[in-house]
């Protein structure tokens, strides 16, 4: 494939939109292939990631080689491992004997890989995307005004926050577990503190708030809808569903069969970490050591509705096992509900071109198409639907930019690996 000209009106071979670690990753692998010329749109001044989540001792759940290029690439300048190289922590990352990176190690290290290419565009907001019958390109327009064109698209704008429909329009100060560190100190001036989620940031949240719950003296509740405070699975086995054979076996699966695995895999992905769980279990222990400590942890229940006064809120709760309602009144409420994909308005003027399934959700193909041609606009990180957990896996990241680079260029740069599990999934 050879590469567009250099014109007035900014051309390329594929344009980048948002850039997330799957996004960036893909900056990565491309900036040494003179056979493909791209360019990454972000509209935020930097790259960031998860910046609200930055607690202190919060790491990965997944090990370093999870990093944005090693599995594709482990001789890519834009490893982890060299990056831990410059900044002279080689060593020290060596002798702490810790596959995985910590969260705010992890990020820095993305900004350092983001400031070294020439594809970045940061400061950039994609406003409307057209598509150029003629020329058969897409049109990539700007806030500045400003136009790129592309043969090819890859979205990367990501999951944003998600909030339950009880809490659409509520008022007062509540938050995303996405903004806790930035309001960290003001929730910790309330009486009291609701967090409603589970899952690895829920945990850390609680963990962190239960830490200083006798210095603060609130009262902290920890409900979720989850049967339990259920630990990620991470046996070796288990882990082989992030595999080329699982994608190709749960892709082909009846549709229906796919929205119904979905619900039932989240311990795959939306997990606690097991050693975590020990944690909070310890320290609540130890708190209650001088007495009952002011905290409930209440599981099997459901969020119906919640009321703000002005001052405090009302939350009612379907526990869902006994088939009961209750409420909780709370004057700080922290939503740990995850984050959802929604598509960009940006979009629309090219509706028509995306395919959909039978759910309104784009129909991702194998090859991460999800456009009427199969090989002209591809989609990172949201297509569980369809690819499983390794959808929001940061170690399948580089798999499937390979696979994108692949379709990019016509021929196979990077390895692309067919086979790696012991194990068989379709008879």
């Amino acid at each position: 494939m050879t590469a567009l000209a250099e014109s007035p009106d900014r051309s390329y071979d594929f344009v980048g939109i948002g850039l997330g670690p799957f996004n960036l990753g893909l900056a990565c692998l491309t900036e040494p292939i003179d056979a493909v010329r791209g360019v990454f749109l972000e509209s935020k001044p930097d790259f960031e990631w998860h910046a609200g989540m930055f607690l202190d001792g919060a790491h990965l759940q997944t090990p370093f080689m999870s990093d944005l290029v090693t599995l594709a690439d482990p001789t890519s300048p834009y490893s982890f491992l060299n990056y831990l190289k410059e900044q002279g922590r080689l060593y020290s990352f060596y002798i702490r004997e810790n596959f995985y990176p910590l969260r705010v190690e992890y990020d820095a290290y993305c900004r350092w890989a983001a400031n070294r290419l020439s594809s970045v565009r940061f400061d950039t907001t994609v406003t409307e995307v057209r598509y150029d019958e003629a020329d058969e390109l897409y049109a990539v327009r700007t806030a500045a005004g400003e136009t790129f064109r592309a043969r090819r698209l890859v979205l990367g704008t990501g999951t944003p926050p998600h909030v339950p429909e009880a809490c659409r329009d509520l008022g007062g100060d509540f938050i995303h577990n996405s903004r806790y560190v930035r309001h960290k100190a003001e929730l910790q001036q309330k009486e009291s503190i609701t967090l409603v989620g589970s899952g690895q940031s829920a945990a850390e949240i609680y963990y962190d708030l239960l830490s200083e719950i006798d210095v603060h003296g609130y009262r902290l509740n920890w409900v979720t809808r989850s049967p339990r405070f259920f630990p990620l699975e991470y046996t070796k086995l288990t882990l082989e569903m992030t595999s080329p054979e699982y994608i190709d076996y749960y892709h082909a699966l009846p549709e229906e069969t796919r929205y119904r695995l979905t619900d039932r895999q989240k311990g795959l992905f939306k997990g606690i970490d097991g050693d975590l769980i020990n944690e909070i279990f310890d320290l609540l222990y130890r708190k209650n050591l001088g007495g009952p400590v002011p905290t409930r942890l209440l599981t099997n229940s459901a969020l119906t509705k919640a009321t703000y006064d002005g001052r405090a809120y009302t939350l009612a709760f379907h526990q869902e096992e006994q088939g009961k309602g209750f409420e909780i009144t709370t004057d700080g409420l922290i939503l740990a509900t995850g984050y959802k994909y929604v598509e960009p308005e940006f979009l629309k003027p090219v509706h028509d071109r995306l395919v959909r399934d039978s759910q309104g959700n784009f129909d991702v193909a194998r090859n991460y198409a999800v456009d009427v041609t199969g090989r002209g606009v591809f989609l990172q990180n949201a297509g569980v639907h369809t690819h499983s957990v390794t959808s929001p896996d940061l170690g399948m990241g580089a798999y499937r930019n390979s696979y994108i680079i692949r379709e990019l260029l016509g021929t196979e740069y990077y390895p692309v690996e067919k086979a790696i599990a012991f194990q068989e999934f379709a008879v």
